[in-house]
């Protein structure tokens, strides 16, 4: 009777312990709440989602939320109307800020203001915002690549393995697939066409064409054009504003019967040429100016997130080198950039 007495108070007690233990763990703290309830989140908008080269920067941008504990919400904003119902849209989510790859530089006021209304902080990537006055919106960080020094670089590689083929200057040309439409893409070209008048290459075997739209198509009609206005010329060197503007140039040169033996070409990005590069048999695709995305992705998210979590205001214009990528180095340049 006595160890009856004794037992059961034990009992009670360990049971109140043990039910007051679960309680403790089952429910989260105010401050658990209030750290869930406070996750930054932000937005990176892209112009051609189903592109490779954007796909790797969400990539980036989702290293960067996962480091900084941060929720990323990707979006593709093909044209204007888009872009704006994507900021409302970001701003009905609770975010406080997103990178953006605009479709349309000129649309670059309506972003800020519309931005602005929102309070919401934004920075540029790859295209740079460009006022009604025609200049660069300084105000807005930029990060993207060093445009006209990776076009010169095209340039001078093309020349170097030119060179390194024996091919003879007098029945050679370039030929320049550009999209004056865009500045990024015109320094590019530009910057390619001041490197091969630098090495003595000759600037009378220098065409320009002109593509009408970025991508396959526009380039294999616009390079198509000037093949069959000089059909004197045996060996081609080939650039354009990023890898599918050379692909579909090399693309015609196929169509005409040129051999990959009497064609390089060197495209940027180094994200659309990669199935190009790992063919069994050679192209005309030489190579590409590897920029990596993944990075720039990660950059841009991490630059957004210190500007909003600690007050730290991006570069106002940050850029990135190249790596020239080509069949023999392709595997290792890609497990780098990782």
């Amino acid at each position: 009777m006595i160890l009856k007495k004794i037992f059961l108070p034990c009992a009670l007690t360990l049971s109140l312990i043990f039910v007051g233990a679960c309680a403790k763990k089952s429910t989260p703290s105010a401050a658990d709440s209030s750290a869930h309830a406070a996750k930054i989140k932000l937005g990176f908008l892209v112009k051609q989602p189903e592109e490779p080269w954007f796909q790797s920067e969400w990539r980036g941008a989702e290293k960067a939320a996962a480091k900084y504990s941060f929720e990323v919400v990707k979006l593709g904003v093909p044209d204007g109307e888009k872009v704006l119902a994507a900021i409302d849209n970001l701003a009905a989510l609770g975010a406080q800020g997103f990178v953006i790859c605009t479709p349309d530089v000129r649309l670059g006021p309506a972003i800020v203001a519309k931005a602005n209304q929102a309070g919401l902080k934004v920075i540029a990537v790859d295209d740079q915002f460009v006022g009604p006055d025609g200049k660069f919106i300084a105000t807005v960080p930029y990060l993207g690549m060093s445009a006209t020094k990776i076009g010169e670089s095209v340039g001078t590689a093309l020349v170097a393995e030119m060179k390194h083929r024996n091919w003879s200057a007098s029945d050679t040309a370039a030929c320049v697939v550009t999209f004056e439409e865009l500045d990024t893409a015109h320094q590019r070209t530009d910057g390619a066409i001041v490197a091969l008048k630098a090495t003595a290459f000759a600037g009378n075997h220098i065409y320009k064409t002109a593509q009408k739209t970025t991508d396959i198509p526009g380039s294999f009609d616009a390079a198509n054009i000037l093949l069959t206005q000089h059909p004197e010329v045996k060996h081609w060197l080939i650039c354009a504003l990023n890898d599918t503007g050379v692909l579909g140039a090399v693309r015609a040169t196929e169509g005409r019967g040129f051999s990959a033996s009497d064609v390089i070409g060197i495209g940027i990005n180094g994200t659309d040429c990669i199935d190009e590069l790992r063919k069994s048999k050679p192209t005309g695709f030489f190579g590409s100016m590897r920029v990596s995305a993944i990075t720039e992705g990660f950059r841009t998210s991490e630059m957004l997130y210190r500007w909003v979590k600690d007050g730290v205001t991006p570069p106002s214009d940050t850029r990135t080198p190249g790596i020239f990528m080509t069949r023999d180095n392709l595997e290792q340049v890609l497990k780098d950039d990782q």
